[in-house]
C-alpha cells in the first residue's frame, strides 16, 4: 500500500486469526446447504417440469443436446430454427459444456431423460456456490466477520427469490451472477495481491466470453483496476500488470477454443467475436505495458499515461467495432420491436417498465439505490473508503445499465448485498446497545427490509397492475388450470406428425425444438429475424395473402395458441388477419385442422398441399 494514501481510504485488513474466524470453507459450506435446500423446497413441490419456465432454459437444452448427438463444437448453428439453413446461435460453448457432461455422467446410472433431469437440477445448485463464495468473501474483506454473515443471508435470500438458481435454470445468468461476485471479492483483496488480480482479470475475460451482458460491468472492472495504478502507482504495479496479462490471455484462448477459423475476422456485438476479442486483449495489454513501465512515474505521470492508453482504446473501438457502442436490439424490425420486444420485461427500460407495472420498479431499483447512498455515506466518514468507491463503482455501473435494459438489475440488486450487509450490522450493533431506543430498532428493521427485493416486490403487489394480478392468479385456489400450449402433453399431437416446418408463436418455439423434430420458423432470438417476421405476416396477413407466406417458407404444420400474448396483440391489431379468423374459429380452407386438437390449448393444423 502507499504510504501516501491517506489511512481513511485504506482497505480493512483483518488481522489473521480473524480471517481464520471469517470466510472458511465451514462457513461457505453452511451457508451453501441452507440456499440449496431452500431452493430445493421452494420449486420442487410445485415443479411441472425439470426445465426452467425461460424460453432460454428449453432453447440450451435443444443446443447441448445437439452437441451431444455429435454437432462440431465450432459450430453454434440452430438449424432447427428459422428459414432454410437455420440461426447461428450467440450463446457461449463454455456453458454448454458442464451441462453436456453432467448430462453424459448421469447417463451412465440412468436413462436419457432422467439424466436431463439430474443434471439441469443440480447444474443451478453448482453455481449457488461460487455466488456465495464470491459475495461473502468480498464482504469480509469490506466490513468484517459480521458484515460477513449479513451480506450472506442477503445473498441468500436473493439467490432463493431469483428463478435462475432454481432446478432447471440453465441459461448463462446464474453463472454471469457468479462471475461478478467473485471479481467484485479479487477487487476488494486489502492487500492488492497480484494472484488475486489475476483471478479478477481471468473472470473478465471468461465473462466476456459467455454473454455480452456484463460486458459494462467488466468495463467498469477494467476502469476500476486502471485508476487505482493511476493513485497507488507501484505499490499497485504487479496488481494492475497481473490483471491486464490475465485479461488479455484469457480472452485470447477462449477466443480460439471456441470461434471457429472460417469466423476469426468476424465482428458481432452480441458474442465473443474478432471485435470483442482484439478489444479485450489490447485493453489489457496495454494496462499490462502502462503499469509495467510507467509505475515509477508521478501521479500526473501516471495519469498522463493511463490517458493515452485510453485514448488507444478508445480509437481501436471508433476503427474495430464502432457498431457494438449502440444496443444490438436497436436494429431490430419495428415489427418485431412491437410484437416481440415491447413484451420482453428484462430488455425494457425504467421508463417503459414503469408505465407498464409500476408496482415492479421498486424491486429492480429501489435496494440498489440504498446501496449506492450507503456507499456514499462510508466513503465521506472515510470508512474503508476505497473498498466503497470499487463497490460504489460497480454498482453505479449495473444500474446505470439497469435504467436503459431491467436485465442489469440483478446484477446490481445482488452487489447491493455488500454495502447494505455492512450497514445492517452497524444498525444491528446500535439497537443492542441501545435496546430502549425504538427509532434504532426501527432503523435496523426497516433497512434490513429495503435491502430485500422481494419486500418490494410484494409491497409493489399491493398497487394495482400486473404485479396485482400475477399475485392473485398465483393465490387463487379456485382458478381452474388451463393446459400450457408449451407442455409436452399439449405438443404431443404436433410430434406424431411428419418432420416437416411449424409456424407458431415465437414462445412455442422452444418448446417445439425440444419436444418434437420439427423446424420451427420462429424463437425469440433477435438473430432469427427472418423467421420471427415470417411468422409474424401470416399471422397478420389476410388469409389468402398468409397461405402465400406458408407455402413461401415451405411450412407444413401451423401451431395456434388461444392464450398466447403476441397472438391476441397480432390478431387485436389486425382483425381481418390469419389469427384474428382462428381466434374466431374460422379456418381457412387450406389449413386442415389435426384431429384431437380442435379444444386443445395448442390447435394443430396440417397445411395441405397446394
Amino acid at each position: 500500500m502507499s504510504k501516501s494514501m491517506p489511512a481513511a481510504l485504506a482497505l480493512a485488513q483483518p488481522e489473521k486469526p480473524a480471517r481464520r474466524q471469517g470466510m472458511t470453507p465451514g462457513v461457505l459450506a453452511l451457508y451453501c446447504l441452507v440456499a440449496i435446500a431452500l431452493l430445493l423446497a421452494v420449486s420442487l413441490p410445485f415443479a411441472t417440469d425439470y426445465v426452467g419456465s425461460d424460453n432460454d432454459d428449453t432453447m440450451r437444452l435443444v443446443v447441448v443436446r445437439d452437441l451431444l448427438a455429435g454437432q462440431s463444437w465450432f459450430d453454434t448453428t440452430q438449424y432447427r430454427l428459422g428459414l432454410d439453413g437455420g440461426t447461428l446461435m450467440h450463446w457461449s460453448r463454455f456453458i454448454d459444456l458442464p451441462i453436456a457432461n453432467l448430462i453424459s455422467f448421469f447417463s451412465l446410472f440412468t436413462q436419457e431423460r432422467q439424466a436431463e433431469a439430474i443434471a439441469l437440477a443440480v447444474w443451478p445448485a453448482l453455481t449457488v456456490v461460487p455466488v456465495l463464495a464470491g459475495m461473502g468473501l468480498a464482504a469480509w474483506r469490506l466490513g468484517g466477520k459480521a458484515a460477513m454473515h449479513a451480506t450472506l443471508v442477503l445473498t441468500t435470500v436473493f439467490v432463493v427469490a431469483l428463478n435462475r438458481f432454481q432446478p432447471g435454470s440453465i441459461d448463462h445468468h446464474n453463472a454471469q451472477l457468479a462471475i461478478i461476485a467473485c471479481i467484485a471479492a479479487m477487487l476488494l483483496d486489502p492487500r492488492m495481491r497480484a494472484r488475486d488480480h489475476a483471478v479478477a482479470g481471468m473472470l473478465a475475460g471468461l465473462a466476456i466470453a459467455i454473454g455480452v451482458e456484463t460486458t459494462p460491468l467488466i468495463g467498469a472492472v477494467c476502469l476500476i483496476v486502471a485508476l487505482r495504478w493511476a493513485w497507488h502507482g507501484r505499490a499497485f504495479r504487479d496488481a494492475a500488470a497481473a490483471f491486464g496479462l490475465a485479461l488479455a490471455s484469457t480472452i485470447t484462448l477462449a477466443f480460439f477454443s471456441t470461434v471457429a477459423p472460417s469466423r476469426y475476422t468476424q465482428v458481432t456485438c452480441d458474442s465473443l467475436s474478432y471485435g470483442f476479442y482484439a478489444l479485450a486483449t489490447l485493453g489489457g495489454g496495454t494496462l499490462f505495458l502502462t503499469a509495467s513501465l510507467a509505475s515509477g512515474r508521478s501521479f500526473g505521470g501516471r495519469l498522463l499515461a493511463l490517458a493515452g492508453a485510453g485514448a488507444a482504446i478508445a480509437a481501436s473501438v471508433l476503427v474495430i467495432a464502432p457498431g457494438c457502442l449502440a444496443n444490438p436490439l436497436d436494429d431490430l424490425d419495428p415489427l418485431l420491436k412491437a410484437f416481440w420486444l415491447a413484451g420482453v420485461i428484462e430488455a425494457q427500460s425504467a421508463v417503459a417498465q414503469f408505465k407498464l407495472d409500476p408496482g415492479s420498479v421498486g424491486s429492480f431499483y429501489a435496494p440498489s439505490l440504498l446501496a449506492m447512498l450507503a456507499c456514499l455515506w462510508r466513503i465521506r466518514r472515510g470508512q474503508a473508503a476505497e473498498g466503497h468507491l470499487i463497490v460504489l463503482g460497480l454498482l453505479a455501473t449495473a444500474f446505470a445499465v439497469s435504467l436503459f435494459q431491467i436485465r442489469g438489475a440483478i446484477f446490481a440488486n445482488m452487489l447491493s448485498a455488500l454495502p447494505l450487509g455492512l450497514a445492517i450490522t452497524d444498525l444491528r450493533r446500535r439497537a443492542n446497545a441501545y435496546p430502549k431506543n425504538l427509532a434504532a430498532g426501527l432503523a435496523f428493521v426497516g433497512v434490513t427490509l429495503a435491502s430485500v427485493p422481494a419486500t418490494w416486490a410484494l409491497a409493489g403487489a399491493l398497487l394495482p397492475g400486473r404485479s396485482q394480478d400475477t399475485l392473485r392468479s398465483g393465490l387463487s385456489a379456485t382458478e381452474a388450470a388451463r393446459p400450457s400450449c408449451t407442455a409436452a402433453a399439449s405438443i404431443a399431437p404436433l410430434a406424431a406428425e411428419p418432420a416437416g416446418v411449424v409456424a407458431g408463436a415465437s414462445n412455442l418455439g422452444a418448446a417445439i425444438l425440444r419436444h418434437t423434430g420439427h423446424r420451427v420458423l420462429s424463437a425469440p432470438y433477435h438473430r432469427n429475424q427472418g423467421g420471427m417476421l415470417t411468422e409474424l405476416h401470416i399471422g397478420l396477413s389476410s388469409p389468402q395473402q398468409a397461405e402465400a407466406f406458408l407455402r413461401g417458407a415451405h411450412v407444413t404444420l401451423l401451431a395456434f395458441c388461444n392464450d398466447d400474448a403476441q397472438t391476441r396483440d397480432i390478431a387485436k391489431a389486425e382483425p381481418g388477419g390469419l389469427y384474428a379468423d382462428l381466434l374466431k374459429g374460422k379456418v381457412p380452407d387450406y389449413l386442415e385442422p389435426i384431429a384431437g386438437t380442435e379444444d386443445a390449448a395448442l390447435r394443430l393444423y396440417r397445411v395441405k398441399p397446394e
